[in-house]
């Protein structure tokens, strides 16, 4: 790389750097510096002669320059006009028609405005890096050395968390701004774009984020780095930004209640955000305002985890304990009284989010493999807020009418409440909420965050994974197409779960809103046969979520198992459910101890088997089929028979005419499945027709052919167990078909982080991993929960309806309105939010997510902003200040320690 001299006397003007100095805060910068580096690939040293004539806020015309500098006017404008258009200065036509130029501070100012050029990052990336550069190397020297408000950055609170505060202040409301302004632009975000060319982007997009005001706008709008728009256009845009989760600052350097711009930064993406995050140097960029947690009215949905851009809040324990629980999680550890070292940052922060306190969070969500705000949409539901209650729900599971009947609800298995007498009954409860989605006045239909309708999705399987991938890419506003080869849409809850456990207008509802979010479904249509994974490329699609499920049944390799009347459960299932004339006679034996054994046992009496006994391995504390799963087939007269395990098929001319059992004595050995037996002890059991029942396959087809992606153990592909992303980049896999045979819900759960996999990848510079919550919970101690003066009223029972006994109508009756309410009386409320104080910015995104009234902005600083060239002596005050804090702070700990 060449030298270039006069360039780097140009970045030590700006950074009022002495050249040649070696030591000190003056120090001149280097080759190596990101101050020179972002200049290099695009400065001249004849635009930098010119550059050196401009100065900082003073607006000068060419000819001044020109003579300053003793440059020719031509070269001079030539030249100044080549710096405005890469972003070294603002250039602006004042009331006397003479363009005007100056510069700015390196941040906010020219960084920016470099890499907001249209094309120029592009095509040196050095720009980008070198932004990205400045704020990681020149970041921690701030540590400490800004009062709250004086910062370059400051975070502005969303207006309606401080609407009625008596003590806020204009300087503190975003309408301050844009109602004080007469000329708008917007441009892509420069955090972002920096991001994105650096392939580090976190999913948040560049586009259309950023408002500039005034100059700054006309600026912008002159140079092609943004495009005009009106007040009323700003003010949607900081709506849409609110409702993405995004954090309002203005460069801090125009003096109080003035700036040129309005950012709306992600705190995984921004750079200003990222001296909060990562060097922990909140009162850079803070608001006054820290947010507080009214735990009565907490209920741990989440929502303000989620969303808090510095992850300052985390899910705790609200009900007393025995032993030692999280209470407080504010740093202590700070910059305003500690030596700042790198030992003390968190480097890791953009792929380390914590959503739990080391003590635990409520049972409920920890449990659900979704993690569903349960503990939230009860309270809805107990405050009759329905759609509201729905809308929660569906933030991690667009299917819940088909999940509040067929879940395990693992949910209800881990409820505190069931340590003291039963679990509240949560699967009735979303049942109960769900079955609003069954009608078209009452369902919810979320709206559209953003419009990425020119990138295609095609997702392979319509079964519950690939359900729910294709309902959150249809939120971002993906071109998504489900392909499935069967007539019938759902999977296997279509064609695996009998009618009278699942009814079928109830996964058509759920599928009914799918396509009116404008997802596209193709059934009859088998990819790998009809058309190939390479043919859906050239057809322009841009990834591919294979969720085919576990759809085939499995044999035992039991002699005789080929006989005429031996059948594959899940075949009876789908034929049934296809509508073809199955039927069965006699007496049938049903091997297998399932869920899905109970449903081919139940659909054999349906079919004309008028002996229907189940045999399993298991005892039957060990069967793995849910209780009240068990209690429906003994209802129906099935025998079940535990501790018994297949040993051959009796046959008789070809067709089956009985099973010999041999007895089980043991199942499973440290934990693993490992049978054993006693040979010696068998029976004969006569059947007509024997079904088995013992677990599913997945059948791949042709579907893989050509491709990259590699099978694992029990035929699933293999992928990454985080991002779901398989060995050909462009493909990712989810539900049974990755993980084995699991629930449905467990299928939605990958969905949902297909879907998070898939925009990421599709879009430019994006990784699928940083900025990602990991969604890892941890339940409280339910042990050591100290419960006194709950509500002691029993648990509701849902109504069975003996009309429907043993035909194809589900016997399961909703909770009544009355008999929900009752219901969530009887929740503990287990959790509550947690704030750090400290690594709270005050921007407000948790208030605007929570439903509950349960987080709020409290005013605790009195920071006020200062103009650049009026900062110097205030941050030179607080270091020599901060210097007395750390020594007296050194004492401190040296005395503690000693006792």
């Amino acid at each position: 790389m060449e030298h270039k001299e006069i360039v780097l006397k140009f970045a030590n003007k700006v950074g009022n750097k002495k050249n040649g100095q070696k030591s000190g805060m003056a120090a001149s910068y280097t080759w190596e510096d990101p101050e020179y580096l972002i200049l290099e690939p695009v400065m001249t040293d004849e635009m930098a002669t010119v550059a050196l004539g401009m100065e900082f806020r003073v607006r000068k015309s060419a000819e001044e320059i020109a003579k300053a500098t003793g440059t020719d006017l031509e070269t001079a404008e030539r030249c100044l006009y080549e710096l405005a258009d890469i972003g070294v200065c603002f250039v602006k036509k004042e009331d006397d028609g003479v363009d005007r130029f100056w510069y700015e501070s390196w941040i906010p100012g020219i960084m920016e405005m470099m890499v907001n050029h249209p094309t120029l990052p592009y095509k040196y990336p050095q720009i980008a890096e070198a932004f990205e550069a400045y704020g990681r190397i020149r970041g921690p020297k701030s540590a400490g050395a800004f009062p709250v408000g004086v910062g370059l950055m400051r975070v502005i609170p969303v207006e309606k968390a401080i609407d009625g505060n008596s003590r806020a202040c204009s300087y503190e409301e975003i309408s301050t701004y844009l109602d004080k302004a007469t000329k708008f632009s917007v441009s892509n975000c420069s955090c972002r774009t920096s991001r994105e060319i650096m392939g580090e982007g976190c999913g948040h997009l560049k586009e259309d984020m950023c408002i500039q005001l005034d100059d700054a706008a006309g600026y912008y709008i002159r140079t092609g780095r943004g495009r005009e728009i009106t007040r009323e256009e700003a003010y949607e845009i900081i709506e849409k930004a609110e409702e993405n989760g995004l954090v309002h600052q203005i460069p801090n350097t125009d003096g109080s209640g003035k700036t040129h711009a309005i950012c709306n930064c992600c705190g995984c993406g921004c750079y200003a955000l990222r001296t909060s995050t990562m060097f922990k140097n909140t009162d850079m960029s803070r608001s006054n305002y820290v947010a507080r947690v009214d735990k009565e009215n907490c209920v741990a949905c989440g929502q303000c985890v989620e969303n808090c851009p510095t992850n300052a809040i985390q899910l705790g324990q609200k009900l007393c304990s025995s032993s030692k629980i999280v209470e407080d999680i504010t740093t202590t550890v700070t910059p305003r009284e500690y030596k700042w070292d790198e030992d003390k940052w968190d480097k890791d922060y953009r792929i380390n989010r914590k959503n739990v306190v080391d003590s635990g969070t409520s049972p409920c969500k920890t449990a659900c493999p979704a993690h569903i705000a349960v503990q939230g949409y009860i309270k809805l539901a107990a405050q009759g807020k329905y759609l509201e209650a729905l809308e929660l729900i569906k933030q991690e599971n667009p299917l819940p009418a088909v999940c509040g009947r067929i879940c395990p609800h693992g949910c209800e298995s881990e409820c505190t409440r069931g340590d003291i007498d039963q679990p509240i009954a949560i699967d009735e409860i979303k049942k109960f909420i769900a079955d609003k989605e069954l009608y078209a006045e009452t369902r919810f239909i979320p709206k559209k965050r953003h419009d990425y309708s020119d990138k295609k999705i095609a997702i392979v399987g319509a079964g519950p994974a690939g359900l729910s991938c294709a309902y959150y890419l249809a939120i971002d506003g993906y071109s998504v197409t489900v392909f499935e080869k069967e007539e019938k849409l759902g999977g296997m809850l279509t064609l695996g779960i009998p009618n009278f456990r699942l009814e079928k207008d109830v996964v058509n509802a759920e599928i009914d809103i799918l396509r009116e979010m404008g997802v596209e479904f193709k059934t009859g249509v088998e990819v790998g046969k009809d058309v190939s994974l390479k043919e859906l490329r050239e057809q322009g699609y841009n990834a591919f979520y294979l969720a085919i499920g576990a759809q085939g049944g499995r044999k035992l390799g039991l002699e005789g198992e080929d006989a005429q009347g031996v059948m594959v459960g899940v075949d009876l299932l789908r034929d049934v459910n296809l509508g073809k004339d199955t039927k069965v006679n006699g007496k049938v034996v049903v091997i297998g101890g399932g869920n899905v054994a109970i449903d081919v046992a139940r659909m054999a009496i349906r079919q004309g088997g008028e002996d229907v006994g189940m045999y399993c391995l298991e005892s039957a504390e060990e069967m793995p089929a849910l209780p009240e799963e068990i209690e429906e087939a003994k209802a129906e007269q099935i025998a079940i028979n535990n501790g018994w395990g297949p040993k051959r098929i009796i046959t008789e001319n070809g067709k089956v005419t009985g099973v010999e059992f041999k007895k089980c004595v043991s199942v499973f050995e440290n934990g693993k499945f490992a049978p054993k037996y006693d040979e010696n002890e068998t029976i004969t059991v006569a059947a007509d027709y024997v079904l088995l029942s013992v677990g599913q396959s997945i059948q791949w087809g042709k579907l893989l052919e050509g491709s990259k992606v590699q099978l694992g153990r029990g035929n699933t592909a293999n992928a990454d167990d985080f991002t779901y992303q398989s060995d050909e980049e462009d493909i990712f896999v989810g539900g049974d078909a990755f993980t084995g045979p699991k629930f449905a819900i467990d299928a939605i759960a990958a969905g949902k982080q297909g879907a998070i996999s898939i925009h990421r990848f599709v879009q430019p510079g994006q990784t699928l991993t940083f900025g990602r919550d990991r969604r890892e919970y941890c339940s409280l101690d339910k042990s050591s929960v100290i419960v006194s003066g709950f509500d002691n009223t029993p648990r509701q029972t849902a109504g069975h309806n003996p009309e429907n006994e043993r035909s194809f109508k589900d016997t399961r009756m909703t909770f009544t309105e009355e008999q929900m309410k009752k219901e969530t009386e009887r929740c503990l409320g287990c959790g509550a939010a947690i704030v750090d104080e400290y690594m709270c910015v005050g921007c407000g995104q948790c208030t605007t997510k929570c439903k509950f009234d349960a987080i709020h902005l409290e005013r605790v600083y009195d920071g006020e902003g200062v103009s650049f060239e009026k900062m110097k002596p205030i941050v030179v005050k607080t270091m020599i200040k901060r210097q007395g804090k750390i020594a007296v702070r050194k004492v401190k700990d040296a005395f503690a320690k000693k006792a």
